[in-house]
């Protein structure tokens, strides 16, 4: 029998070279290099991410040989490389340093180590739809210690959770597939007759049992929601746990994610507190993906260059509406209670409302401007930017509930995801183009939604959920916040006088309080402080980060207080004239007077009351 990775025409070889210095050392050997002469590059950016990253610039060292001779090579630009012409195979050499510990980069130290193919496996010119072999190898440990690995990449060599080779069909392919390594604690599940697998590293204690049920069912749920079977053979989720982080990254059969141990279940621990549910609508949100953005993708996404941007107005689709399905999805799938369910939308609402940016940025704007807005924020950006998961997220509420009320409850969203995904979930579609989202759901609904969609997408209208809400038995209430780190879902803990506000926040730096925003249109902005201003005292008492709530309750609403700040070293004199707090709070409840009707079409958007 053959070889089949002799068969390969490239094979990159992946070593942990030096994990306290975070080296890797990747070779790639490419059978049959171009004549004229080998061009490599490294990808500039991530899918899923949309900054440009460089990726090249974490390399430390390049070399080629053939034949066991130096050949000379020369950079041509940020990321790319020509290799002088040779005649046989060609033997590349890299040095990568990883210590982005980060769900889109790459890490290495003496406990655990991850990658993306972005960050260590040149694409090789003109080979982008090569048979791909990967060898992985262990580090060098001390006596007693075993790393395992975890990938979804399809092996060649090697059981389950071992080092060993593996392969890929073409270099989208092969870069689709990140790789944890280290002591790791797997838990393997089934979702739907798929195996399934979570692989973790970061030394969690955790309730496996609890995990092993809670993520069997919210996978089925998903996989049901699209229908069966579902479209990978396996599935596997890589995480990281740390003691303070939160992210996650899709990709078509596997899920780079990062949270706080503690947000994980505790054994012994019953309840499902709020770090538990975030770390499960972080898993919805990157599993929705393997659907919609993996498989449904954007025209835009479809041959993207992933050596420049890649511009669409349709992210709102893409992590609006999956960031709306991730909680409910939680909900559904009975892993929130409807209460518990409405707080969250009740705290989305209320940050949409806190940011001032919703009023300077349409959602397609916003999804456009990604590159060089979202994943770029400064202390400006509450006031000239909105987010397009956190609005996208509500706009698609908006629509599944409008789709609901004027069709008679015969059509909701749901019916236009399942028929996006037999439109465009196929491996050889050609992507959604701009405009047939909005076509499909008409398609869908049968109805007119043109006037939706230009005011929601082409506008900086909020969206009408109040009216819309109150349609199926719900109230949206909004009231003043309880202090700075009220996140609203909830009724208001607080009694007596309304609270102060200054509208700027304050941030720690080195014992110092800083201000990091000012929100437009507030009592500091028109004082003229300014975010980076250090904040001294006010009414003659020292400010900090601790006492500032304190400080805030001292103050009327309505009258004037002086302020001592330092800028560029100087101490200056601003007198503020505090305002009351803004009613941009949110919550929701249930309306007592609803009528059956708007009863029985809660009960269908929502499910059965857990």
């Amino acid at each position: 029998m053959s070889n089949p990775v002799s068969q390969a025409p490239i094979v990159y070889h992946v070593r942990p070279l030096s994990p306290c210095e975070h080296f890797y050392e990747v070779t790639c050997r490419i059978e049959h290099p171009d004549p004229d002469g080998q061009v490599l590059r490294l990808p500039a950016w991530i899918p899923g991410s949309y900054l440009i990253r460089d990726y090249a610039r974490h390399i430390v060292q390049v070399q080629a040989a053939s034949d066991g001779e130096p050949v000379a090579l020369r950079k041509l630009d940020k990321h790319s490389w020509r290799i002088a012409p040779v005649t046989g195979a060609l033997l590349v050499t890299t040095t990568v340093y990883a210590a982005d510990n980060s769900v889109r980069g790459a890490w290495l130290d003496k406990d655990s180590g991850f990658f993306n193919g972005v960050c260590l496996f040149l694409q090789v010119g003109g080979q982008e739809q090569a048979r791909y072999v990967v060898h992985i190898d262990p580090p060098e440990l001390p006596p007693g210690i075993v790393w395992q690995l975890a990938t979804s990449l399809p092996r060649l060599t090697g059981a389950a959770g071992e080092f060993g080779a593996f392969h890929a069909e073409g270099y989208t392919d092969l870069i689709d597939h990140p790789v944890l390594m280290g002591r790791l604690a797997v838990i393997e599940f089934g979702a739907a007759g798929t195996p399934h697998a979570l692989a973790m590293v970061g030394n969690p204690a955790v309730d496996q049992a609890r995990l092993r049920t809670d993520l069997m069912r919210l996978c089925t749920w998903h996989i049901d929601f699209f229908g069966r079977p579902a479209p990978m053979s396996s599935y596997q989720f890589l995480l990281n746990a740390v003691a303070d982080g939160y992210g996650g990254l899709e990709h078509r059969a596997s899920a780079a994610l990062i949270c706080r141990r503690d947000d994980l279940p505790q054994p012994g621990v019953a309840e499902t507190d709020a770090g538990y549910r975030r770390f499960l609508g972080l898993v919805s949100h990157e599993y929705f993906h393997a659907w919609h953005v993996k498989r449904i993708r954007p025209a835009e996404f479809v041959h993207a260059d992933l050596s420049q941007e890649a511009y669409t107005r349709q992210l709102w689709i893409f992590e609006g509406i999956t960031s709306y399905y991730d909680d409910l999805a939680l909900l559904r799938a009975g892993l929130l209670t409807r209460q518990q369910y409405l707080e969250i939308l009740g705290r989305s609402l209320t940050k949409l409302y806190r940011t001032n940016g919703r009023r300077h940025q349409t959602l397609e704007e916003a999804s456009f401007d990604a590159w060089i807005k979202f994943y770029r924020p400064d202390e400006n950006s509450p006031n000239s930017t909105v987010s397009y998961y956190l609005k996208g997220a509500l706009v698609a509420l908006a629509l599944d509930l409008e789709i609901r009320l004027r069709s008679g409850g015969a059509h909701s969203l749901d019916c236009v995801m399942r028929e996006l995904w037999r439109e465009f979930g196929a491996d050889d579609s050609t992507g959604l183009a701009e405009g047939e989202f909005e076509r499909l759901a008409e398609q869908v609904s049968g109805l007119d939604l043109e006037a939706f969609f230009r005011q929601n997408l082409r506008t900086t209208v909020d969206p009408p959920l109040g009216i819309l809400l109150a349609q199926f038995g719900l109230l949206l209430h909004t009231r003043a916040s309880d202090n700075e780190s009220d996140a609203g879902g909830l009724p208001s803990r607080r009694k007596g006088k309304p609270r102060a506000w200054l509208g700027l926040k304050l941030k720690n730096a080195d014992g110092r309080a800083r201000i990091s925003h000012v929100v437009a249109g507030g009592p500091a902005q028109l004082a003229g402080l300014s975010a980076g201003d250090e904040l001294v005292a006010i009414n003659g008492r020292r400010a900090a980060t601790d006492n500032f709530e304190a400080l805030l309750d001292r103050l009327p609403p309505d009258g004037e207080c002086s302020c001592y700040i330092f800028r560029d070293q100087t101490l200056m004199s601003i007198t503020l004239h505090p305002m009351p707090a803004p009613r941009d709070t949110c919550y929701l409840g249930i309306d007592p007077q609803a009528d059956a009707d708007a009863v029985a079409r809660r009960d269908s958007w929502l499910g059965s009351d857990a």
